[in-house]
């Protein structure tokens, strides 16, 4: 009998080591197979510097920088310190903070956006948050050199008069229009939501959520981006132009903080898409409806929800999150509910087209193969 169950031990032993191989081998193909992908990208694009972290049920799976955040002085890139701009990925973190007042039943998404900016312009239609979260408030998008901005703006109302003065591009609801000035008017109203929270001498919106969504998710590498200061572990920032790198023109973001304003690392992405798998950070219900895609007065689906955007692949795979363009920088982030993964790559230079290797790596891990 003795020695059945030493055979039976043995044997359950032996199963259990060779899975345990497995299952090691199968990540290191997965991690080598991505690496190759990786070094590839970057030799055949040029870039600089390169940051991706995946996670998967919040640990770091693959986690590796590419290159150097400084050229000239040849600093290599860390996924866990060097902070990039990650362009528009910046409405989904402030689609974070707008998801926390809206819980807490300090902001209603569906009344006149009047209620909380009230040196908002009365205009032919009226337009809410819900509508500027979606783009689709009749909010234009950057003209002229706007993009390239060097203005320092002081506060988020001052940054309003960019284009506050303008018509409206459509009746609001009837079509998705995309606007990153629309966020800039968002995080007016946040402000105003918040009143008397908060006594600093800059702005209430960064205040906000540097404390209640980088500080209380652990996201100690993600910041608003001052031009004219100094800040640890930044990047040098290049544009690929006639053929050859050079560095990008200086620019001041303070024009649109909410919308393209913040700077962090890839590792801090991952820990801000792991908050945003289930109940926890905010309420299942809330994520459930900044997530889901709105509709236009016709129902059609935009594939964006309020700061998240919707990617259904051909896979059967569905992700949310969000892309960025930047001066000087490209970033993309994404999470994947089912599995719990959530990737971030971002590199120091524009333009940048991924190709879809975001994708492709994604859906890698996601289907471990």
């Amino acid at each position: 009998m003795k020695r059945i169950q030493t055979s039976v031990w043995r044997k359950s032993a032996w199963m259990l080591l060779s899975l345990f191989l497995w299952v090691s081998v199968s990540a290191q193909s997965l991690q080598e197979k991505a690496d190759q992908k990786l070094k590839a990208f970057v030799e055949a694009t040029q870039v600089p510097g390169l940051s991706i972290s995946i996670s998967q049920k919040g640990q770091l799976v693959f986690s590796k920088g590419y290159g150097y955040s400084d050229l000239e002085n040849k600093t290599p890139v860390d996924p866990s310190k060097t902070k990039f701009r990650i362009g528009s990925v910046s409405k989904t973190l402030t689609a974070a903070g707008l998801a926390l007042l809206y819980q807490e039943g300090k902001v209603d998404l569906d009344v006149p956006i009047q209620k909380y900016v009230p040196v908002w312009p009365e205009k032919k239609y009226e337009i809410t948050l819900r509508q500027l979260g979606g783009h689709m408030a009749g909010i234009r998008h950057y003209k002229g050199s706007e993009f390239l901005s060097a203005k320092n703006y002081p506060s988020v109302t001052d940054g309003l008069a960019i284009f506050m003065n303008d018509p409206l591009i459509n009746k609001p609801g009837t079509a998705y229009s995309y606007s990153s000035y629309g966020w800039n008017l968002i995080s007016a109203a946040m402000e105003t939501a918040n009143a008397g929270e908060f006594s600093f001498q800059t702005s209430d919106f960064l205040q906000f959520m540097q404390q209640q969504v980088f500080d209380k998710l652990g996201m100690d590498n993600t910041v608003a981006e001052y031009a004219d200061r100094k800040t640890a572990n930044l990047t040098k920032f290049y544009q690929f132009k006639d053929g050859k790198v050079v560095v990008a023109p200086y620019v001041d973001n303070s024009y649109k903080w909410a919308g393209g304003g913040f700077v962090g690392t890839t590792e801090d992405l991952c820990v801000f898409g792991q908050a945003h798998m289930t109940d926890g950070f905010l309420k299942q219900e809330v994520l459930d409806e900044f997530m889901t895609s709105q509709k236009t007065s016709d129902g059609k689906l935009t594939n964006y929800g309020i700061g998240w955007s919707t990617y259904a692949r051909n896979s059967g795979n569905t992700f949310y999150g969000h892309s960025g363009g930047s001066v000087g920088g490209i970033t993309f982030f994404m999470i994947h509910k089912e599995s719990q993964t959530v990737l971030a790559i971002t590199g120091n230079m524009d333009p940048l087209n991924y190709n879809g290797l975001q994708f492709e790596l994604m859906e890698m891990f996601v289907e471990g193969k």
